[in-house]
């Protein structure tokens, strides 16, 4: 048997390192193993490719949205969401990135360099003084989309979301049942196709 050798070219293209780390920011967790996240993903870990926003800016980022809507038991994976769609939007208008930067840039003079590494009562202060600021309301309008309508959320909070035509009301959500003595009329008629 002839063995054939090939020749592997090893020149990578140059680039310099401010074009390297233009659009290299990851973020990655792990999902937690109580999460009912975890029972739903194939595996534990994840991550997000971030294409303008660097790595840090991501974290600050996912932190600010935590704080805003803070929920002790949802993965950062469902907040990473929140990243992911202000770091689109970031690709599409420059002003909007640099407006993202400079937001960040600012909560990092109030954390000595680190704003996602402030203790939370800090970082809950440093929030309701960014209140009605255009930075603080381009991230907390982007998330009240992308944290509360995608799949990973239902799931977490036990929403159904659209299930079919009669929606909540023939899952069994129109019931009382969860108060101690329901009067049966209180709880309506579920309706009939």
């Amino acid at each position: 048997m002839k063995s054939t050798t090939i020749a592997l070219a090893t020149a990578a293209p140059r680039l310099t390192r401010r074009e390297w780390l233009k659009g290299t920011g990851l973020l990655f967790g792990t999902l937690a193993l109580s999460s009912t996240l975890a029972a739903l993903a194939p595996s534990r870990a994840w991550a997000l490719e971030l294409k303008r926003l660097d790595t840090h800016q991501g974290d600050v980022l996912l932190a600010l949205t935590k704080r805003i809507f803070p929920h002790a038991t949802l993965d950062d994976a469902v907040y990473a969401l929140v990243v992911k769609d202000l770091d689109g939007k970031a690709a599409a208008d420059t002003s909007l990135q640099a407006q993202l930067a400079a937001g960040v840039q600012k909560l990092d003079g109030l954390g000595q360099g680190d704003w996602a590494k402030r203790s939370t009562a800090d970082q809950d202060h440093d929030v309701a003084a960014l209140a009605g600021a255009p930075f603080f309301e381009t991230v907390r309008s982007t998330a009240v989309v992308a944290l509360y309508s995608n799949p990973l959320a239902y799931a977490h909070f036990g929403y159904g979301a659209n299930a079919g035509d009669g929606g909540y009301l023939l899952t069994g959500f129109n019931a009382l049942a969860w108060l101690p003595d329901p009067p049966a009329q209180d709880s309506g008629p579920v309706p009939a196709n």
